[in-house]
Formats: C-alpha cells, structure tokens, sequence
C-alpha cells in the first residue's frame, strides 16, 4: 500500500512537472513574439491643448515646411497629430483645443519636441501636454515662444516681472508693450490682467481678461480671474458662468481646477443653491491634496462649508461627519474659529438625536462664541 502511495505521489508530481514545463514553453513562445511585434510599449494618458499664433504668411510657410519635412523624414507615426488635424492657414495658426487620448512615451516625447519646436517661429500662443499614469503626472511640459521676436522678448520680461513684488508698473509696461507690438496676445492680456487685479484696477483687469478670451478662450486662468473679480463685486451667477468655464478648460490634476470649483461652491452658498454648493464641496473635501498643494489650506474651511450646507438640505448625519472631520484638522488661519465648527458639530449632534451636544455647545461658549452662549443659555431655560 505504502508503494503504490508512493508511486501515486511521484505520478502526480511528474505530471504537475510536465504541465509546469509546458506552460513555461507556452509563455515563453508567447512573450518571444508578442514583445518583439509591441516593442515593450506602454500606453499612457495624455492631455494636449493650446494654441500658437505665427502672424505672416512667412513664418507660418516656414513652420509648415518644418513640421512636414521633419514628419516624413524622421518621425513618420510616432507624432500624435496630423498636420492638417492642427495647422490653420486662414489666420496663421495652430490649435489643439483638447487632445486627449493613450499615446506611448516616445510619441509624447516626439510629438512635444515638434511642438516645441514650432513654438520658436511663432509671436504668441501656449501649449500645455500632460503625461499621465494611473492619475500621476508622469511628465509636464508648457511649450511658449522663447525667440528673439520683439513682442515674444517683450512679454518673456513682463512674465518674469509679475511674479516680483514691487515691480507692477515695470510689468504693466512690459506687456503692455508686447500687445503694441502684437494685439492679439491673449497671453500678454492675461498676464497684465492679474497685475492690474494685483493693482484693484478691477475695471482695467476685467477688460483684459475679456480680450484674451475673446481671442483665446481655452486658457483657464483667464476666467478664473474673471471669477474672482465677479464675486468682489457680489455678482455670483456671473463669478460661477467664469468658474464653470475656468473648470471645463483645466484638468483635475491642476491647482486651479481646485480653486475654481472651491470658489464656485462659495458662490452657491451666497445664492442658497445648497445642492449645487453640495455637490461642489462633496467633491473638493473628498480630494486627496499633497502637502505642498495650496488647496489643502482650504480643507479645513470647506469641510465647515459642506457641514453647514448639509444642515441646510438636513442631512444631519452626514453634517456631523463632515465637522468631526474639520476639528480633527490643526486650526490655521482659514476665517473660521474652532468654536464655529463645535456649535454646529452640537448643533448637528442635537438634530441627527445623538449625544454629546451640549458638551459641543458648552466647550464653545468657554471659548467665547456668542451663538453658543445664547444656545446654552436657552438650553438651562
């Protein structure tokens, strides 16, 4: 009995062997020819958008002649676009307004480099690529002219001068030059329209971020900007039109698309559209921000934002979640006081039946909230 065990034991194995053998010779044959036809390639997301401006007849011959000679000599498939997919000779262009697709690395790489490359004979324009994997940013690239053109060197200086504090005027004037020497440079508008927002020449800022839609209306900063000096003066379904379009033209790994839909859901609440606030808020404090991103000052607020907007719609649970979760962040210098957040926790706790909420309301008024003394206060009576 013991023999033929043993015997059943060595089958078994020899035949478990033989399957292993096979198997590896079929995964063997099957990776020698399927690598060999896809080169190990690897597709990843990417987002392409922007616009370059060439002006004349001239440049725009010489980057067409550039961009064809250089695709059929030396690129050939491993560039995105076609030519004619991107290039525009009524008025001396060329625009991706959004590509989005799966390329590999090389063509990313290629077809960035041509388009960088075609940066350099135009006046004015920008285009922003993406490179993206599994929802991380793999690679950025901002392709803008860099030449010695007159207008191009004019708004390079006044680009660099707004980020220096004190220096506004010179900036003004830098790139208030480039759009003399080109008047359509939606960029240049742009750009001197944040210096005259800087400046509270809302008026004048608002003019130039008008002028730079108008001409480019896929650069999102423009009506993020627009937002902003809408909600100054009080006009919230304007300041949400501007941060609507300022959403749909950036991307969600974009500090900005993050500023536009915090600021959007500020402008709900002031109209008590608190379904709309919700939905914005809901996602903002559901993101995962990096330590390092400047959204992430704003968690703690908008956490207090969304508590109080779904005490409005009385979904007090879900309320109660949302303040747990904004006192179990460091205080920073965001507007609202940690007694706010524990008399609306009390508050929440007190409509959702649960217990703890004097002791909410109590710890708020040691703290001097003023709501929360009246409300304790009317609790003994």
């Amino acid at each position: 009995m013991a023999d033929d065990d043993n015997t059943n034991v060595s089958l078994d194995f020899l035949t478990l062997f033989e399957i292993l053998r096979l198997n590896q010779y079929f995964w063997n044959d099957f990776f020698s020819k399927n690598v060999e036809q896809s080169h190990f390639m690897v597709f990843l997301k990417s987002i392409i958008q922007g616009r370059l401006e060439f002006v004349t007849q001239k440049s725009y011959d010489k980057v067409t002649r550039m961009f064809q000679q250089r695709l059929e000599t030396y690129y050939k498939t491993d560039v995105i676009f076609k030519f004619e997919d991107v290039f525009n000779e009524e008025d001396f262009s060329l625009e991706i307004p959004r590509f989005v697709g799966q390329v590999t690395e090389k063509a990313f790489r290629v077809t960035t480099g041509l388009l960088g490359y075609c940066a350099q004979f135009a006046v004015a324009g920008s285009i922003r690529a993406w490179l993206i994997n599994e929802g991380e940013v793999v690679q950025y690239m901002l392709l803008e002219p860099e030449s010695d053109k007159a207008a191009v060197q004019s708004f390079v200086k006044g680009r660099k001068l707004v980020k220096v504090k004190g220096k506004e005027s010179e900036a003004l004037e830098a790139l208030s030059s480039a759009i003399e020497k080109y008047d359509r440079h939606a960029q240049a508008y742009e750009r001197r329209a944040k210096v005259n927002f800087f400046m509270k020449n809302y008026h004048d800022a608002l003019r130039d971020y008008n002028k730079c839609i108008a001409i480019d209306p896929s650069i999102p900063t423009s009506y993020y900007g627009k937002g902003k000096i809408h909600m100054i003066r009080e006009e919230w379904k304007e300041a949400i039109q501007s941060f609507e379009e300022a959403i749909k033209k950036s991307i969600a790994l974009q500090t900005l698309y993050w500023k536009s839909r915090r600021l959007k859901a500020e402008c709900h609440i002031h109209l008590q559209d608190w379904q709309k606030a919700a939905f914005d808020l809901k996602l903002f404090t559901n993101r995962n921000f990096e330590p390092d991103n400047p959204n992430r000052f704003w968690l703690r607020k908008c956490l207090f934002d969304y508590g109080n907007v779904l005490m409005e719609t009385e979904d007090y649970a879900e309320a109660l979640k949302a303040f747990d979760k904004a006192l179990s962040m460091l205080p920073v210098a965001d507007g609202v006081e940690e007694s706010e957040i524990l008399t609306q926790r009390g508050l929440a706790r007190q409509k959702a039946g649960k217990n703890g909420y004097i002791k909410d309301i109590r710890d708020a008024a040691a703290m001097g909230n003023k709501k929360a003394k009246n409300l304790l206060k009317a609790i003994k009576d």
